[in-house]
């Protein structure tokens, strides 16, 4: 009798240890390769990685290349050791057939970083009647997901704000606005505690918190007028934490548990604003505008109108597109259709140089990423100018995919010694296999 309970112990304590790993091998966990929002931890677009490549081409440097089921402009996140990345399909994916807007809809895919193998594809019917036609390219999917050790959040405009587990199952859908625009949608949400935060301007001029167990409308901040970013969370100099958004002539910052505002300063940039803000060490850093363009540095931490407290400097110097790349005491970023690179330290506001990337990227809609002190500057057609991170210009690299003749307007993501990198039609893996 003892024998064979010992038996039926060790049988069941054998199936409860596979049981757990099968859950392990399943599950994305946490670690220091993550990349798990859009411009990754803190919103800086930065990687310690000392091994990532400086060229690179359709033929080498490519560790895997995974086509898509259809395009997209948002980024591929990682968490563990899987990608999660959003495409559309159905409708509108080429100019020559454009299909038919009922069989529009949004994929969230899950994907292995190890082999860039599609674990899994969940498709979300689209709400309708979508924006019959979007500017630029930009599509149906721009919003970067967002992900934690439970579940992976997207953003799909008027059809709202998804939550899936990690098995690519839905959990919950809340819609935050339903007007439409032109350019289509394109804010990524962020995650503070137990909520997602959704920059909803174009569906309601609002930004909105979720619960992220439910779905559950928390607080909405209403007022927030052209801003195509992310919002940013902020460590101010009291502790205090804040969110921030940069729209039409401010930036607002709110606190992130309750939704009210705790400051706004005016920025005189008489536009909408593209590029996300970085923030680091209590300073806000915005850039935007189109002409002129702007830029300037804003102290967190103040109340109500701090336009004449807290500014640290302005400059007449910005770019409408891309978000900036702070990194040892710089400030640094890329005019979206001059191809050229501004280089301002970050606690004066002093240009310290201005120089044309040659050969020229062309149109840069893609966020700079740095690592290993170089930033990669990738342009809408395939070719990437990489550039030293010091106040002296260097090209250390050029590189090409799909002939220069490709659609790259995601931000690429950064994960060990491997670059990822995604056009309309596929995702790159680049670096060492």
């Amino acid at each position: 009798m003892f024998t064979r309970f010992r038996h039926e112990a060790r049988a069941v304590a054998g199936a409860v240890a596979f049981a757990l790993l099968a859950v392990l091998l399943l599950t994305p966990s946490a670690c220091g390769n993550d990349w798990p929002q859009f411009r990754g931890q803190g919103a800086l677009g930065r990687s310690d990685t000392k091994a990532l490549p400086l060229t690179w081409s359709d033929e080498q440097n490519v560790a895997w290349k995974t086509l898509l089921p259809g395009p997209g402009a948002s980024s591929p996140i990682v968490l563990g050791n899987r990608i999660f990345l959003t495409c559309y399909t159905g409708y509108a994916t080429s100019s020559r057939e454009p299909g038919e807007m009922s069989n529009l809809k949004r994929h969230l895919l899950c994907l292995d970083l190890a082999d860039g193998k599609i674990l899994w594809n969940t498709p979300v019917p689209a709400e309708l009647p979508e924006q019959e036609r979007i500017r630029e390219d930009h599509g149906y999917a721009s919003s970067t997901p967002v992900a934690d050790a439970e579940r992976v959040y997207t953003f799909f405009g008027k059809s709202g704000v998804f939550a899936f587990d990690h098995h690519g199952r839905q959990l919950w859908q809340t819609r935050v606005g339903d007007q439409l625009n032109g350019w289509g949608s394109a804010t990524s949400p962020v995650l503070f505690k137990d909520l997602v935060i959704v920059n909803a301007s174009i569906e309601s001029e609002s930004l909105v918190a979720l619960d992220k167990q439910t779905g559950r409308e928390v607080w909405r901040a209403s007022g927030i007028k052209d801003s195509w970013h992310a919002p940013v969370l902020v460590h101010a100099p009291d502790g205090q934490s804040e969110i921030v958004v940069a729209m039409f002539r401010k930036v607002r910052a709110f606190d992130p548990a309750k939704g009210s505002e705790l400051w706004h300063c005016d920025t005189g940039i008489n536009w909408y604003m593209c590029p996300t803000p970085v923030a680091e060490n209590g300073i806000v850093y915005s850039i935007g505008g189109r002409n002129p363009n702007g830029a300037l540095a804003i102290r967190a931490g103040g109340r109500g109108n701090v336009t004449a407290s807290h500014v640290v400097w302005k400059l007449n110097k910005g770019s409408n597109v891309p978000s900036p790349i702070l990194h040892n005491g710089h400030l640094y970023f890329a005019h979206e259709n001059l191809g050229i690179v501004y280089c301002v330290n970050a606690k004066t506001g002093e240009l310290v140089y201005e120089e044309r990337l040659d050969p020229s990227p062309g149109q840069i809609y893609a966020s700079p990423v740095s690592a290993n002190d170089a930033i990669y500057f990738t342009g809408r057609g395939g070719r990437t100018v990489v550039i030293a991170a010091r106040p002296q210009f260097e090209k250390l690299g050029e590189s090409t995919l799909e002939s220069n003749r490709g659609v790259f307007n995601s931000s690429p993501a950064i994960s060990g010694n491997r670059l990822l990198l995604r056009s309309n039609h596929a995702l790159y893996a680049l670096g060492s296999k």
